[in-house]
């Protein structure tokens, strides 16, 4: 995903939110925001919070990228109406990687047990090394009473520097924010 110029960020989220719910809206805003910010947005492909997504920054005019896989097509689930580009992958897991691999930066959304394993999973390999050096933002209050929970129950066994990796931000306006100061603007094109 991350070729030429264009910059990609992953974002992953739940795929509850029904259309037009708070959460969906949110998630809209936040995918206009990345979108007119120049960046090509990638998301799981489906519904929920990856519609909403992608849905946004299509309206911005941004390349938007699903990446969806065949366990969930068997399933029943279709790319939404708003991705530009499919990328098929056979496996969770190979999507789950693709999408940490191939980004710029990741960002979180509210989700449920597959959110959660996405920003585990991205965390864990910035922290072992796997992948290039990135922003992982978690965006929302919810994800600063998720991370404070995770460490008052785990105390001692997070290392400030692995912490260092998450950057949380309480808004939409505010992951836009660190994007742009962590990486600067992104270019326009609309090349995979």
């Amino acid at each position: 995903m991350a070729h030429n110029n264009a910059r990609t960020v992953s974002v992953f989220g739940g795929s509850a939110p029904a259309a037009e719910s708070p959460a969906y809206e949110a998630a809209r805003h936040m995918g206009r925001l990345l979108g007119e910010a120049g960046w090509r947005v990638a998301t799981g492909g489906y519904e929920g919070t990856m519609e909403a997504v992608s849905r946004g920054a299509a309206e911005a005019g941004a390349p938007v990228v699903g990446v969806v896989c065949e366990v969930f097509e068997r399933a029943g689930l279709r790319p939404n109406p708003w991705v530009g580009d499919v990328v098929r992958l056979g496996t969770l897991r190979e999507r789950l990687y693709y999408l940490v691999r191939e980004c710029d930066a990741a960002l979180a959304l509210s989700g449920g047990i597959g959110t959660l394993s996405e920003v585990a999973f991205a965390w864990s390999m910035l922290q072992a090394g796997e992948i290039p050096p990135k922003p992982l933002l978690l965006v929302g209050p919810a994800w600063n009473r998720a991370v404070d929970a995770f460490l008052e129950c785990h105390a001692g066994m997070v290392r400030p520097r692995d912490l260092e990796l998450l950057t949380l931000c309480p808004t939409a306006e505010d992951a836009a924010q660190e994007l742009a100061r962590r990486i600067g603007p992104s270019s326009r094109s609309h090349a995979l």
